[in-house]
């Protein structure tokens, strides 16, 4: 899900800002911070005991497990750590929990914890839901795509070292690489149409576009049921930021953009909506599940604890502290101070920015849409 499902405010806002970002690193904090920041509860991630979080951590060991053990997972100047380091961590974890209620103090006995500086920059992303059908009609007369069996893909890093990590998704037309067809070719000239590669239909292509901005939602059917919709791949075009269109053309300013400043604009200029959406080539395919949402391990996220964060800084299976403030309404805050588990990844997650997943439903939507703050993030490590 989050190799795309990406945090509305970074792709919309953060992209339009030219000033690179401080090269993150990490300090280790002293006890005495620890203990001071450290709650006797989790508060704000809906968790009544510290045991509540054992399934989520149960998933990360999992996906840890499955790693070799002596292989790097993190390699930093000031912080080199192995997928064994993160494994012990889990596990110390998942036996501390039934102590930390009575006594949360005894957490910076045994593990170490490094600060990441300068502060996180935290934002959110949720689950969408979308009114659908699994059959076409007036009512729903715009297609949910699944991945093309056309879509080709190809590891760069085959062909020369200095491509490593990098990918060529494309297609082959008369004998021809070419690029992938655009969200304008897909929507607007009907390129996948009649192919046998529509899963579902939606009534709104609004919400079709912010399903693809964050990567996964569910489906809710005419006769109540309920599919996840879960991400299957993508055409390989640019990310275009309709936050960064509508700033360029006038309809809103850069300080005024959000999910709802958006949304108002493209209700208000429905003649508007296909020339301003077109301006994103990028596109999305999905697949339909019982279960979901899935994160890059492959494994349930949980909501207010999973995170999407920079492999390179933050590895998926990494155990983090986090002190932060989310809004929940106009004018209002909560405080979220407690464990986070780095379970997604995000193609516009780069160094000190996270991403909270923040569930689904009004309320995850509002803090997902709003949510653009600093926050405090260490990263804890057991103890040699």
């Amino acid at each position: 899900m989050r190799i795309f499902a990406l945090c509305l405010f970074l792709i919309l806002v953060l992209s339009c800002a030219p000033k690179a970002p401080e090269k993150p690193y990490y300090k280790q904090a002293g006890r005495e911070k620890i203990i001071f920041l450290w709650p006797r509860l989790p508060e704000g991630q809906g968790l009544n005991t510290w045991q509540d979080l054992k399934p989520a951590i149960q998933r990360s060991l999992k996906f840890v497990r499955r790693k070799n053990s002596q292989k790097i997972a993190l390699k930093r100047p000031e912080l080199t750590l192995t997928w064994q380091d993160l494994q012990e961590t889990l596990e110390l974890l998942l036996e501390l929990l039934p102590r930390l209620d009575q006594d949360p103090g005894i957490i910076s006995n045994f593990f170490d914890f490094y600060e990441l500086r300068p502060d996180i920059l935290l934002t959110g992303y949720y689950e969408p839901w979308l009114e659908g059908s699994l059959e076409p009609s007036p009512e729903y007369p715009y297609p949910i795509y699944k991945r093309p069996r056309d879509l080709k893909i190809a590891d760069l890093g085959k062909f020369h070292p200095r491509w490593k990590g990098q990918r060529l998704i494309y297609r082959l037309a008369d004998g021809q690489i070419k690029p992938y067809y655009s969200r304008a070719a897909i929507d607007g000239q009907g390129a996948l149409a009649g192919k046998g590669l529509e899963i579902a239909w939606v009534k709104d292509k609004i919400a079709l576009f912010f399903l693809q901005i964050q990567g996964s939602g569910r489906l809710v059917l005419p006769d109540g049921r309920i599919k996840h919709i879960l991400y299957a791949g993508k055409n390989g075009r640019q990310y275009v930021s309709l936050g960064r269109i509508l700033v360029d053309k006038g309809y809103l300013k850069l300080e005024d953009v959000s999910m709802d400043s958006i949304k108002r604009v493209l209700r208000e200029h429905p003649e508007s909506v296909d020339e301003l959406l077109f301006g994103n080539p990028s596109y999305v395919f999905f697949r339909l599940a019982d279960n979901g949402p899935l994160g890059s391990m492959g494994q349930p996220l949980t909501p207010w604890v999973s995170v999407a964060s920079d492999s390179d800084l933050a590895p998926l299976g990494s155990v983090l502290f986090m002190d932060a403030r989310i809004p929940i309404a106009e004018g209002q805050n909560k405080k979220i101070t407690g464990l986070v588990l780095a379970q997604d990844r995000g193609g516009a997650i780069n160094g000190n920015h996270f991403d909270l997943f923040c569930g689904s439903g009004s309320q995850a939507e509002y803090v997902a849409g709003h949510l653009k703050h600093r926050a405090r993030i260490f990263l804890m490590v057991r103890k040699k």
